[in-house]
């Protein structure tokens, strides 16, 4: 009885992390999965991960209480991490709606439960699509997997102390304004031209409602050069997936950093 209280402790401390990480993460954490499919999810996963991850046994004392915390600290922080690397598609749908005129027309995402830009949903509905199709939900399930080599299981304090992890995070968010950029500016840069030219022909011929003739055009030129580019913007996304992946190890590798 004693050995399976002492294995059960450690199975609850990798289901803790787990079951968090599935909180927060892109895909496994939106509405429309059932919640009961998440927790069995996790409960086998974590099965799964039970004889890997640690071969010892961890008892149940005041300490422990401190793992559990950690543990779930830990999922949520790193699922966390993924979920925002991720956001930067619906930023760069932000952008475009913004020069489009549909800034006011915002969607309910059902995934999430929040207001979304129209061109952010659209392109973060087809970037699920191709997480799906690289397979980069195994990459995040591998994420959480390899957690435990830079954060064992009875660590009981963690790198929030490492004055480089707090710099590392700030300069990764401001990261995903320059890749939202990136993927919006062929459509701004279009449409921004579009308004110059919109305006000399306010100038040259005053009789035109320019602001009733440059919606529609706006919105004709923005569907013409999204459906020109796209395939350049999805590549760009396809990136973003690595840059997700190599940012969750360097936060692990920080996190688990008790210098």
């Amino acid at each position: 009885m004693e050995e399976f209280i002492t294995r059960f402790s450690v199975f609850l401390l990798v289901f803790v992390r787990v079951s968090a990480f599935f909180v927060t993460m892109p895909l496994f954490s939106y509405r429309t999965l059932p919640s009961a499919f998440r927790i069995g999810f996790a409960f086998f996963l974590s099965v799964l991960m039970y004889t890997t991850v640690y071969q010892g046994t961890i008892d149940m004392d005041a300490e422990y209480f401190m793992l559990i915390l950690k543990e779930a600290a830990v999922g949520l922080f790193i699922g966390f991490i993924a979920y925002m690397i991720l956001s930067a598609i619906q930023a760069a749908g932000s952008l475009i709606d913004f020069q489009m005129g549909f800034a006011i027309a915002n969607v309910i995402d059902p995934q999430t439960g929040v207001q979304t830009p129209l061109v952010g949903q659209y392109l973060y509905m087809f970037s699920l699509l191709l997480l799906l199709a690289v397979d980069g939900h195994h990459m995040l399930l591998d994420g959480i997997f390899y957690s435990y080599r830079f954060i064992p299981l009875d660590q009981a304090s963690f790198g929030f102390a490492d004055p480089d992890l707090a710099e590392y995070v700030v300069k990764s968010f401001a990261m995903l304004f320059l890749i939202a950029f990136q993927m919006a500016v062929p459509v701004v840069a279009v449409l921004f031209l579009v308004d110059v030219a919109l305006g000399i022909v306010a100038r040259t011929v005053p009789q035109m409602n320019v602001f009733v003739v440059g919606f529609p055009i706006k919105i004709a030129v923005s569907f013409i050069v999204i459906f020109i580019v796209i395939g350049v913007i999805f590549g760009v996304i396809q990136q973003l997936f690595e840059t997700m992946g190599y940012v969750m190890r360097d936060v692990m590798e920080k996190l688990g950093n008790q210098s």
